[in-house]
């Protein structure tokens, strides 16, 4: 398994590859690192930029079964997906600011991302694995009470694209095998949410595959796999930690 990462040193992105407590860094890019420099950097004391920088992040909804159980949601036929721009990422570490036009309440929602690594489009879900690079943290944040506030029109796009609501990283990690993964949530250091993957109706290799036969996905680009049980509205000041063992822990503040 390896973990890599972008993080800004000496004025600009570079690539590195975490190693315990320090990050070793490389002269490539995060899809081919090339050799180590010798330079290292502690992961305390980095500048964490998003791993990648996607064109676009296409996110899940109702996608685990325990919470199409409990809120009586029917099991989809097909992923339910929605977009995510570019001006909502922010990276580990960095501070998600309150929205400037809105009042409301807005909740975190920890997810898996998986990271394309290769151009895809229209794969199977056996050639899905061979298209992704690996797998990373999410914080598909949400200001709640604009998704349905017009009866007439679901606002999606605005609930989710406030300026960092769409937090991943720190890392991008490869080799791992995702359904042996457990999301947790922790909110001021209380657990709020602790799900297994594998409760997804919709797992990586098939969500690859399906999203590739609508949309091109390209290097970068990064699919937030939904959310389980536990998502609560947060208020300014709050720090969200999203952690997954294997892969390692989102952390932010709101406000």
């Amino acid at each position: 398994m390896t973990l890599l990462a972008r993080i800004e040193h000496a004025g600009r992105p570079r690539v590195g590859i975490l190693d315990g407590e320090r990050i070793r860094l490389h002269e490539g890019t995060i899809f081919d690192p090339g050799p180590a420099t010798g330079e290292e950097v502690a992961a305390a004391d980095a500048r964490w930029l998003t791993p990648t920088e996607p064109s676009k992040m296409v996110a899940l909804w109702n996608n685990f079964r325990a919470a199409a159980e409990k809120n009586g949601w029917a099991i989809p036929a097909e992923p339910l997906t929605f977009l995510k721009a570019p001006n909502s990422f922010a990276a580990h570490d960095r501070a998600i600011a309150v929205p400037k036009s809105y009042d409301g309440r807005v909740a975190y929602e920890g997810e898996l991302g998986i990271v394309i690594g290769r151009i895809c489009s229209g794969v199977s879900p056996e050639e899905a694995a061979d298209h992704i690079l690996g797998y990373t943290c999410v914080n598909d944040v949400t200001a709640m009470e604009l998704l349905q506030r017009d009866p007439s029109f679901a606002q999606w796009t605005r609930a989710k694209n406030f300026d960092g609501f769409g937090v991943f990283g720190p890392v991008v990690a490869t080799g791992l095998d995702p359904a042996s993964l457990t999301v947790r949530t922790l909110v001021n250091g209380r657990e709020r949410q602790n799900y297994r993957v594998d409760d997804m109706i919709f797992p990586p290799a098939e969500l690859v595959s399906r999203l590739s036969q609508d949309m091109t996905l390209v290097p970068g680009d990064v699919i937030a796999c939904g959310t389980s049980l536990g998502v609560l509205p947060m208020k300014a000041g709050t720090v969200v930690e999203v952690v997954i063992d294997g892969i390692g822990t989102l952390r932010n503040r709101y406000g």
